[in-house]
């Protein structure tokens, strides 16, 4: 109990210099339901120099815990919603960076701003590494007979950042839609009707609901196969769906709902905890302590059995979409859920775009999370010439600690210290 108290010390001593009146910003130019709040350093701390801007793809950022942490830190931050604020249905991902834009421009006019940092957290990932590919090489990168949806020339001339921070990034919504689905679903219009060799859920197959998972390795290559074969029918019944809208021959000439049942809960590393367990090299490890050793390092998270209930279900196991939404931010091509995807194939995917930057880069994986070896791979695709990995021991996937990863009690209490004060020696030493 003493060493949760003082982390709880520790955290609100980091938050209460940081900005207590953000500043409601809405932006010229873009839908109204783009909006921001602005933080900075209360007074005394100096001004800040570095300005810092938060955007998903869906999720409201406008009191995300980086918005005071980096704020407490010195750093002006604005914590953007996107024009699909709370609505995945609504997401035409390519006019996103439009978004990001403003939010780049408007701290470019702040006095005394010179630098500007890209925050992705999670699929903010994809939206950060999206804006700032076409904004250092144009927007030929997301163009091209390859694309599932093309981006417009609007994206010509986006401004520059100067750094870019990845912070447990996925490697795009439309690869976890990908790993997320229930292969086993023999039929889109009769989900309940499953082959029994692809039944992630079976125990002859594997499946334990009272802990991890273990499934044979011929199992999980039919599986991660068979992923990928459904994604493909649901991509073809997309387009072909789009080419009768185009025809006039469809329902509706510009969209139609799309949905995708049994399209949550099927993520096989969830359940069988020795997919993705770890760094493929060795890597640092920001432990609780503070210190940083480098080795290979495991995850650390907990197996996700109550997904065969979920999956099952209409609210949390069904994807609804539109055919748009599912093509832009939902599908990806590929042969294999988790070896052999077309990243390129669409335009939310980090691993796509980090060939294609060049500005210094921070990737931070959290070791509470499933997304290690995907933090890694980021880090290995990256072109920055200046860039760096780290694992943050025991953080769950919102930089906090993951109390059900822990052996004993405040095993990872420091965790959101530990990561916003390696952020910040980052940001400081480059800008």
């Amino acid at each position: 109990m003493a060493l949760r108290v003082f982390a709880l010390m520790l955290v609100t001593a980091s938050v209460v210099h940081a900005q207590s009146n953000p500043r409601y910003v809405r932006f010229a130019g873009v839908p109204a339901s783009v909006k921001g709040a602005f933080y900075v350093p209360d007074a005394p701390a100096p001004a800040p120099h570095v300005g810092i801007v938060l955007m998903h793809r869906t999720s409201n950022f406008m009191h995300a815990l980086a918005c005071t942490e980096l704020s407490a830190r010195g750093f002006a931050v604005l914590c953007m919603n996107p024009r699909s604020d709370n609505n995945e249905a609504a997401v035409r991902f390519e006019t996103i960076p439009l978004d990001v834009k403003a939010g780049v421009e408007f701290l470019r006019k702040q006095p005394g701003i010179t630098r500007v940092v890209l925050w992705g957290w999670s699929g903010g990932g994809a939206t950060m590494t999206l804006y700032q590919s076409v904004a250092e090489n144009g927007p030929t990168v997301c163009q091209g007979p390859g694309k599932l949806v093309q981006c417009g020339n609007d994206l010509t001339g986006l401004p520059r950042a100067d750094g870019l921070i990845l912070v447990d990034a996925h490697p795009g919504n439309p690869v976890n839609a990908l790993r997320s689905l229930n292969p086993a679903v023999t039929d889109e219009r009769r989900p309940e009707r499953l082959d029994p060799s692809l039944d992630p859920f079976s125990a002859k197959n594997g499946y334990r609901s009272n802990g991890p998972s273990v499934y044979s390795d011929a199992f999980k290559k039919a599986y991660f196969k068979a992923q990928a074969d459904r994604m493909n029918r649901l991509i073809d019944a997309a387009l072909d769906r789009q080419a009768r809208m185009r025809a006039g021959t469809a329902l509706y000439k510009d969209d139609d709902a799309f949905v995708v049942p049994r399209g949550v809960g099927g993520r096989l590393m969830q359940l069988d905890l020795e997919i993705h367990h770890s760094t493929q090299k060795p890597a640092k490890l920001l432990k609780n302590d503070g210190t940083i050793v480098t080795q290979i390092v495991e995850s650390v998270r907990p197996a996700s059995p109550q997904l065969a209930s979920q999956n099952a279900t209409f609210e949390d196991g069904t994807h609804f979409l539109t055919v748009k939404s599912f093509l832009s931010a939902n599908a990806i091509r590929a042969t294999d859920s988790m070896d052999g995807i077309d990243h390129c194939s669409s335009n939310n995917s980090p691993p796509c775009h980090l060939p294609r930057i060049r500005v210094p880069l921070l990737v931070a994986a959290m070791g509470g999370h499933y997304f290690v070896r995907d933090n890694e791979i980021h880090y290995e695709v990256a072109a920055s010439p200046d860039k760096d990995f780290v694992v943050v021991e025991g953080a769950e996937h919102g930089q906090t600690p993951c109390v059900p990863c822990e052996s004993t009690p405040g095993q990872y209490s420091n965790s959101v210290k530990n990561f916003y004060d390696y952020a910040r020696d980052w940001i400081n030493k480059r800008f």
